[in-house]
């Protein structure tokens, strides 16, 4: 009988060993997998687009569908850029390091295979201290930025802890692929991406920094995505998907669900705040009261309950409050 095919190599991400052990890689043409205080990302270096299409190999991520280029610095992400306007200026200055994404027009000849043929590309400077480590050590080495999305599989959860993309990824040998462990993301659901692209903020995906906040920097309001808007990362209609069919509902029709169970039959798990009545036999999980907090949660959780096997996951419908704009976008999609 032949052994387990080893899978990819893991190392604590706060070594400078390790740090620089991953940077090599990324210079050398390779994949590295690395924290983000949104979620864990799958890297490889955006000027090479032998490298890029090995992520979305490794994904089975459509090749038309745009990645996100990761830098140390604003200046870094200018360099990629063919107009970095005051406003992209104003905003890296307010919100970077952080989880803001800015598309911008691409400077021509750079980035091609990331921004998926456009001629626009999604920037940001992640705040998590591994990253800003292996983008520095990368950067050094002569790699201007590092193209990544989540680290999973394409339409599924993504990643919120090193152990999730091992899962994800486990028949990839250490050749193929490096992960660095930073622990849990802080933030857990991915970056808020605003287009200005065409000279005005446009919101192409809610995250945990709203829109409110953006338009205080920016001095106009935010606009909602519109026909013309470019393609960007996580914007698919069906994504962040369980195996498992979600169901969004509310907190009535979630409790109604549970009184018309039939006792003995397929028992669905269950993702909803604290005071509704579970049955004690059904398998279920509390969504934290607290925006912040449920968006830290909120992919892990998910992986708990699908972990179970279940055939549905019912999940009662966030509050419609502005600070719960990024959970409700993640929960719809995984829905669809």
């Amino acid at each position: 009988m032949n052994a387990a095919a080893p899978g990819p190599l893991l190392r604590a991400g706060a070594s400078a060993e390790a740090v620089a052990e991953a940077a090599a890689r990324l210079a050398a043409g390779g994949l590295v997998a690395f924290p983000t205080e949104t979620v864990y990302g799958l890297g490889a270096r955006a000027d090479d687009a032998a490298a890029v299409a090995a992520i979305y190999a490794a994904k089975g991520r459509p090749a038309d569908h745009p990645l996100i280029v990761h830098v140390a610095e604003p200046e870094e992400a200018a360099a990629f850029t063919r107009d970095w306007p005051p406003l992209a200026q104003r905003l890296a200055k307010a919100f970077w390091p952080g989880p803001l994404t800015l598309i911008l027009p691409r400077r021509p000849g750079l980035a091609e295979a990331a921004a998926g043929g456009q001629d626009s590309l999604g920037l940001r400077c992640p705040d998590h201290p591994v990253a800003r480590a292996l983008l520095r050590a990368a950067a050094a080495r002569g790699v201007p930025g590092v193209a990544a999305p989540s680290a999973n599989r394409f339409g599924r959860i993504s990643p919120t802890r090193a152990a999730h993309v091992l899962d994800e990824f486990a028949g990839l040998g250490p050749e193929a692929l490096l992960v660095l462990d930073g622990g849990d993301c802080a933030v857990g659901i991915e970056s808020t991406i605003i287009d200005l692209s065409r000279g005005r903020p446009v919101l192409l995906r809610p995250g945990m920094l709203g829109a409110d906040a953006v338009a205080a920097v920016a001095g106009e309001a935010v606009q909602p995505p519109d026909a013309a808007a470019p393609r960007a990362s996580g914007t698919l209609e069906q994504h962040y998907a369980p195996r498992a069919r979600v169901q969004l509902m509310s907190r009535a029709q979630l409790q109604a669900a549970l009184d018309a169970l039939s006792p003995g039959g397929p028992a669905p798990a269950v993702y909803a705040r604290a005071g509704l009545a579970l049955p004690a036999e059904l398998p279920g999980l509390r969504m934290p009261a607290e925006a912040a907090a449920a968006a830290q949660a909120l992919f892990a959780d998910l992986r708990r309950l699908d972990a179970g096997h279940p055939p549905a996951i019912w999940v009662e419908t966030p509050p419609d409050h502005a600070e719960w704009a990024g959970v409700r976008d993640r929960l719809r999609r995984a829905a669809a």
